[in-house]
């Protein structure tokens, strides 16, 4: 069931976002595939940072009710829902949200709750600070852990 404080597109807008964030918007692509336990949950972290978003939910041909979920999401403001027919892999689904981003900045996050939204603020604030082109994020970098496998 969609969170009830989620469907009121007033608590979502009622925090405005920063002056640090004066002109600029962030494009976030989302490949959904089966994912109605959590997509609720992930939509609310990414509005709850506070930065401007356009968000872009594209649904890879779910079977399990979450596009019904994202049907109901589509209702609110900043967020747009693409629907494939037919599954086509998470790669298609990155490259027809990247097709519809308008932001100054595109950002992947996965719907299965693996990277969290508070990141946001802090993998942005280079790019609105025009002290970089590019970001990078990593799961390994600031949390204790060590990644201790080579390819990391």
């Amino acid at each position: 069931m969609l969170d009830s404080t989620l469907a009121e597109p007033s608590l979502i807008d009622a925090a405005p976002p920063s002056c640090a964030y004066a002109g600029f918007r962030l494009s976030v692509v989302v490949p959904v595939y089966n994912e109605a336990n959590t997509i609720d949950t992930v939509v609310a972290r990414i509005f709850a940072t506070g930065v401007p978003v356009e968000l872009i939910l594209v649904d890879d041909g779910s079977t399990d009710g979450t596009r019904q979920r994202l049907m109901k999401l589509a209702a609110l403001q900043h967020v747009r829902v693409i629907l494939h027919h037919k599954n086509q892999g998470k790669g298609a689904a990155v490259r027809t949200g990247f097709a519809h981003a308008t932001g100054d900045a595109v950002l992947i996050q996965d719907a299965d709750l693996e990277y969290d939204p508070a990141d946001y603020p802090r993998l942005v604030q280079p790019l609105v600070d025009d002290q970089a082109d590019v970001v990078f994020g990593s799961r390994f970098l600031g949390h204790g852990r060590r990644a201790t496998p080579l390819w990391h």
